[in-house]
């Protein structure tokens, strides 16, 4: 028997099945950074009858856009447009959390308000590149935060979660990888600091406990989760000890009774599926030891890898990126063993409807099933 395709308990959400819609970067929000109708086209028909999303992510304040037309939820406008999200999610029968984000040093002068420089834990320079009205084009060199500057990015994103509390959405997760600013701060190559928020394991984790802990006090533990990549490199990222890190990392973040933690595997190199240095899942059978609630995996996961590791007990949903993308019923194609469709890569960040909300269900009858 399937155990992707059975029933779970999330925080207090039941889910018929295991398949999650992952964050994915999408890059349609309209003037305002606000999402406009078809963002909420693309997510109502990414939902089904008990199944879970988890939006893209969406900057939590000002500064911390990275990419052109990525959504917000930093400003009271922001709010109108997400309702609208949710309401085609909960009318399909759907659960959707708010992943709220910060670029930090992954950002350029072009997306910042009034032309600022970015900002991070530390002056190192990097490799990574933003998304503006030019193209891909290489971060702007960014500023270190000052201690004042972190207690009023936690305000922000506890503002920006009551915010999504208003909007109707189910939840908040807070993306801690992929080597935006939380993922910056825990990481020894990007955090040089040597104050109460650099040097040591417990340091260099202050900022995302503060942040979780903020957001906690707006809705409650058991409707707040975290996302992390162990060993992710993406946006230039790297740590002396990975393994101790995210260890402790999971450590303190499973005391805090965590509706999930969701944990990227580390074979996605630079958001490509890179089998051939790690094929089998590394993150989730780590962290598993130390943490005791919820997993969610994700990371270029096929059908038949997302059932073996939920079968293994080391994640207990899947998340997938791009076979949603181009399969808007991928729980039904999955739970039906019916193919599935591919996707455009061209097509996945910014742009119009073409490779966004214009992939077909699949059509069972006409396929003489």
């Amino acid at each position: 028997m399937s155990k992707l395709n059975s029933a779970i308990k999330v925080g207090p959400y039941e889910f018929s099945h295991r398949v999650v819609l992952a964050p994915l970067t999408r890059m349609r929000a309209e003037a305002g950074a606000i999402p406009g109708p078809l963002m909420a086209q693309y997510y109502a028909q990414r939902a089904s009858q008990g199944g879970f999303l988890i939006s893209e992510a969406t900057i939590a304040a000002e500064n911390g856009n990275g990419y052109l037309g990525a959504p917000g939820m930093y400003d009271d406008n922001q709010i109108a447009g997400w309702k609208e999200v949710v309401k085609g999610v909960h009318a399909k029968g759907g659960t959707i959390f708010l992943q709220l984000y910060h670029a930090g040093r992954q950002s350029h002068v072009d997306v910042q308000p009034n032309g600022a420089q970015p900002v991070g834990p530390s002056e190192v320079p990097h490799g990574g590149v933003a998304y503006t009205s030019s193209g891909w084009v290489a971060n702007t060199p960014n500023r270190a935060l000052t201690v004042d500057d972190i207690a009023g990015l936690v305000a922000s994103f506890r503002s920006a979660a009551i915010r999504g509390k208003e909007a109707g959405f189910d939840g908040i997760e807070l993306h801690a990888a992929n080597g935006y600013l939380f993922d910056q701060f825990l990481q020894d190559n990007s955090n040089l600091r040597t104050d109460l928020y650099g040097g040591s394991h417990e340091n260099r984790a202050r900022f995302l406990l503060e942040a979780t802990q903020a957001v906690i006090d707006v809705w409650g533990s058991d409707k707040v989760a975290v996302r992390i990549g162990p060993s992710g490199t993406f946006g230039d990222m790297g740590d002396s000890n990975p393994e101790a890190l995210f260890t402790y990392v999971a450590q303190q973040l499973s005391k805090l009774n965590l509706a999930y933690l969701h944990l990227i595997e580390p074979r996605m190199m630079g958001n490509i599926v890179d089998d051939a240095k790690n094929p089998q899942p590394v993150a989730a059978q780590l962290i598993r030891k130390h943490y005791n609630g919820v997993i969610i995996a994700a990371g270029g996961f096929e059908p038949d890898s997302a059932e073996a590791i939920v079968q293994a007990g080391d994640a207990n949903l899947v998340a997938f990126g791009r076979h949603f993308i181009g399969n808007p019923d991928l729980p039904a194609r999955i739970a039906n063993n019916w193919p599935l469709s591919g996707h455009d890569r061209d097509s996945f960040y910014g742009g119009t409807a073409k490779g966004y909300t214009d992939y077909p269900v699949y059509q069972a009858d006409s396929a003489g099933v």
